[in-house]
């Protein structure tokens, strides 16, 4: 294992929940192992990348109710491609040459889940997008 490969993987964040069985396929693999350590690392980021997606659309998502803030979140990085493309590349950056290959090999799968995982994530995370309201 290259050094690059090593100095990733080390500074990913443990995390007990994600288990690994033998019986997993190698998507459900490749999440738990890959996508979900990357994606908690990368967890500022993209809160902040989603601010700065705010800030560009006139802050229009801070005149609306909770519920309405949720699909704006889904449906931008659902339907905007340039934004959703930004993100996979935050994502995919902090992969090992390892783990690019395997996700090459299934990356239509394995986007869909990285995704919905953002979304997830941000979604459960709205109140550090209304810190902007104070400012």
């Amino acid at each position: 294992m290259d050094s690059r490969s090593k100095n990733l993987l080390g500074i990913r964040p443990e995390i007990s929940q994600a288990q690994l069985h033998e019986n997993m396929g190698s998507d459900e693999r490749f999440q738990n192992q890959t996508l979900r350590p990357v994606i908690k690392l990368q967890n500022f980021l993209l809160v902040e990348a989603f601010k700065n997606y705010i800030h560009k659309h006139k802050g229009a998502f801070y005149d609306l109710p909770l519920e309405k803030r949720l699909g704006y979140i889904e449906r931008a990085i659902q339907k905007d491609i340039k934004f959703r493309n930004s993100l996979k590349g935050m994502i995919i950056g902090q992969f090992t040459i390892e783990e690019y290959q395997v996700y090459t090999m299934n990356s239509s799968a394995l986007n869909k889940r990285m995704m919905n995982m953002v979304i997830e994530r941000l979604k459960d995370q709205v109140q550090l997008l209304e810190n902007e309201l104070l400012v």
